[in-house]
């Protein structure tokens, strides 16, 4: 069985090495409908950015799933590799193009390809994650599918979402978060995803809540903006590449390069966790064909040259996707910065004010961690 796309398409990725072949992603067990059952167990395959996870037992290879709670040991397929018994293959690297020098016909490329995969996308039974930023505000306007935001009363993430919602003139559902909602759902997302780490819960609780009532209000699959800030150079550590410590890169293309490589652990986190709120995410943005338009790009067209007085660090970001989207957008939506989603929506705030409620104090080191695991405990 394979997520995202069919064997056959797989197939050929495979014996051309094509590691962006038109699909969503893909992740599986590549059944050989023409072997016996003497023949070697099928191998597992994961698509070059890791956008489906995948599993297997550390001691068993041929046992699977797509979901690592049903594991006993679960370990994920690395992206762009085939599994079997012998071991791990890489069969597939990300390609790496040569900056263009055509804006203009850059943007068109990106313009095209995202019009392309919205288009595709079935809008029975969706809805959309919406915070108000151009990554989202894109995917409300070319799909016909109701908006919500999940975040504090007071937060960004909602103040933002209600204003772009308005500017575009389109209903919103605001997911106002309470403490016990932070409570409740932090041992199901530490057990659906494994992890503790505090900056995947805080990230996995906005997308968990607000995918739960999406749920709740009968839709069964939630589109989402993922991938967007690592294609297109929406960080400002790649506009600040050549200072900021936290990349070894040194030039915008080459840090938005290393962001990409990001994407598979980002990925398995958020699509278990929106999975685990029963539904099925949907990410146009993340199609091999954006993909493919986004890598060529230069990068004036990731983040804007700075001007006299300004720091390459404070300019315009996201340059061609915001250009591609110009047609679409309404101008103060189309400009709009957007904060982190475990910032804007206050959960890191709360979850802090959590655990410190709860006697782990700053000064003890990791204290939301701690609260975490004690959450799970």
């Amino acid at each position: 069985m394979i997520d995202g796309t069919d064997p056959a398409t797989v197939r050929a990725a495979l014996d051309s090495a094509d590691p962006l072949p038109g699909t969503r992603g893909f992740a599986g067990r590549l059944d050989d409908p023409d072997a016996d059952a003497t023949a070697p167990r099928s191998p597992l395959v994961r698509d070059v950015l890791g956008r489906y996870p995948c599993f297997s037992d550390a001691d068993d290879p041929t046992t699977w799933s797509a979901d690592p709670t049903g594991l006993t040991d679960p370990e994920p397929v690395p992206p762009g590799h085939v599994r079997t018994v012998d071991g791990d293959e890489h069969v597939w690297t990300l390609p790496e193009p040569p900056a263009t020098d055509d804006d203009a016909a850059a943007v068109d490329r990106v313009r095209q390809a995202v019009d392309v995969s919205t288009a595709a996308v079935a809008e029975d039974g969706l809805a959309v994650a919406f915070s108000g930023g151009v990554d989202s505000a894109i995917l409300a306007a070319r799909l016909d599918a109701p908006l919500y935001v999940a975040g504090f009363p007071d937060s960004h993430d909602v103040a933002a979402a209600r204003s772009a919602a308005a500017a575009m003139d389109r209903d919103l559902t605001v997911v106002e978060l309470t403490h016990e909602d932070l409570e409740r759902a932090v041992p199901d997302l530490v057990r659906a995803t494994g992890r503790t780490n505090v900056m995947d819960v805080q990230i996995s609780l906005g997308l968990y809540l607000v995918a739960e009532r999406v749920a709740a209000d009968g839709y069964d699959r939630v589109a989402v903006g993922q991938g967007a800030d690592e294609l297109f150079g929406g960080y400002a550590k790649v506009a600040g590449a050549s200072d900021d410590t936290r990349l070894t890169a040194e030039t915008v293309r080459g840090a938005r390069r290393e962001t990409v490589t990001t994407l598979p652990d980002q990925l398995e986190r958020d699509v278990l966790a929106l999975r685990a709120a029963g539904v099925e995410p949907v990410a146009p943005l993340l199609h091999d064909r954006v993909v493919a338009a986004a890598l060529p790009l230069s990068g004036r067209l990731l983040v804007a040259e700075p001007g006299p007085n300004e720091e390459r660090s404070d300019c315009e970001r996201k340059v061609a996707l915001r250009r591609a989207a110009a047609p679409w957008l309404p101008e103060n939506v189309l400009r709009r910065e957007k904060k982190a989603v475990q910032y804007g929506s206050l959960i890191a705030r709360e979850l802090d004010r959590l655990a410190r409620q709860a006697g782990y104090k700053r000064r003890m080191g990791e204290h939301v961690r701690k609260y975490v695991q004690s959450l799970v405990a």
